[in-house]
C-alpha cells in the first residue's frame, strides 16, 4: 500500500470562534492529500477532465479525534483504501506535529462522464490509472477463523 503525505500549516482563516480548524477544511485538506496521491502516482485530475470525465465525490466521512489549532503543523496521509475498478475509496489521517492522529476519514468517487453523468468504467477508460491503482490500494485482511 502506497500512502502520499502532504504537509500542511494550519491558517488563521482555517480556524472556527474557538481557535481550531473549522471542520469543513478538513474536507479541502482531503482533496489536496488526494491529489498529490494521483500526482505521485503520475496522473492528473486535470488531465481526465480534458477527456470528459469528472470524478464526483459519492460519499464522505470524518471523525475528529483531536483539535487542531492555528500555526499548528499538520500531515494528510492519503491513500488507496479500496477500489473495484469503477468506485475508488480513499483513506486519510491527518496528523499533527507529535504524530498522533487528529482526524480520519474516507471518500468515495466513481468516474462518470461529464455531459451524462453515467458512471465510465475506469479500467476501461484509463488502464494506467487502473492498474497504478491495483497495485497500490491496500491488502484486504484475511479472516484468520
Amino acid at each position: 500500500m502506497y500512502i502520499a503525505t502532504t504537509p500542511i500549516e494550519v491558517r488563521y482563516a482555517e480556524t472556527d470562534q474557538m481557535g481550531v480548524v473549522y471542520h469543513a477544511n478538513y474536507l479541502i485538506w482531503f482533496e489536496l492529500g488526494r491529489t498529490a496521491l494521483i500526482n505521485d502516482l503520475g496522473f492528473r485530475y486535470a488531465d481526465m477532465e480534458k477527456e470528459g470525465i469528472l470524478s464526483p465525490v459519492v460519499d464522505i466521512k470524518a471523525s475528529y479525534k483531536r483539535p487542531v489549532r492555528y500555526g499548528d503543523q499538520v500531515m494528510i496521509r492519503t491513500w488507496v483504501e479500496t477500489y473495484d475498478g469503477i468506485r475508488v475509496c480513499y483513506g486519510y489521517e491527518v496528523l499533527n506535529g507529535e504524530g498522533e492522529i487528529c482526524v480520519t476519514g474516507e471518500s468515495v468517487h466513481t468516474c462518470v462522464k461529464r455531459e451524462s453523468f453515467r458512471p465510465v468504467s475506469i479500467r476501461r477508460k484509463f488502464p494506467e490509472w487502473h492498474k497504478a491503482y491495483e497495485e497500490v490500494k491496500k491488502e484486504p485482511v484475511m479472516d484468520r477463523m
